[in-house]
This record gives structure tokens, C-alpha cells and sequence, in this order.
């Protein structure tokens, strides 16, 4: 009679993921298409309406129109602020990276210095 050998799982260990400028960018691009296509759909629901209102009703509709319009505006002006600063904060870190790579090319250029000082041959 055979034993059966209980399989065991292997542990994983889970990385923390950094999200990089690119998704960052694409979950802003896709919250931002919902959101058109959400106003898009009331823009036509009100159109649509607008047709077979009264006029009290029209000039309501008139109105939240004129509002929607107003949040789309609002919303680019958001958006583009916002790539403004992602675009400052990606040039920042450009600079600090050059910044650090000096620092460390200064570092080893020191170490080397101090490592030949310490074995140079003196004559006696």
C-alpha cells in the first residue's frame, strides 16, 4: 500500500510594486473617459428631452446643460493642472538622479584618490 505525499504549497513572497508614471496616466485617461461618456449620455438624455419638454422644462434643462458645461470646464482645467505638476515632479526627479550620480562619481573619485595615497610606493 502506497502513501500518498501531501503537496505543499509553495510561499510567494509578494513584492510591493511601485505603479509607474505610464498607469498612473492610463487610470487617469480611463476615469476621465467614463466620466465624458457619462456626460455625454446626460448631454443627449437632455437633448432628447429638451424635444418633447414643456418649456418651464426646457429652460430647467437649459440650465443642468449650461452646469454640465461648466463641470467639463472645470474638470479640464483640473487635468491640466495636474500634468503640469506630473510634469514638474518627472523633471525634479530627473535633476536628483543626475544629482545623486555626481555625488557618487565625486565619492569614488575620492576613494580611489585615498586607496593610491595609501599604496605608493616610497622610496627609502
Amino acid at each position: 500500500m502506497a502513501i500518498a505525499k501531501k503537496k505543499t504549497k509553495k510561499k510567494s513572497k509578494l513584492k510591493s510594486k511601485r505603479t509607474s508614471v505610464a498607469s498612473r496616466k492610463k487610470l487617469a485617461t480611463d476615469k476621465r473617459k467614463v466620466l465624458t461618456d457619462k456626460l455625454k449620455a446626460d448631454l443627449s438624455a437632455t437633448r432628447e428631452a429638451l424635444r418633447t419638454a414643456t418649456a418651464a422644462a426646457r429652460e430647467e434643462l437649459k440650465l443642468a446643460n449650461a452646469a454640465a458645461k461648466s463641470e467639463i470646464a472645470v474638470l479640464k482645467d483640473q487635468l491640466a493642472a495636474t500634468m503640469k505638476r506630473e510634469k514638474e515632479l518627472m523633471k525634479l526627479g530627473e535633476k536628483k538622479a543626475k544629482m545623486m550620480l555626481a555625488a557618487g562619481e565625486r565619492w569614488e573619485k575620492q576613494q580611489i584618490t585615498k586607496i593610491q595615497k595609501l599604496f605608493k610606493h616610497k622610496p627609502r
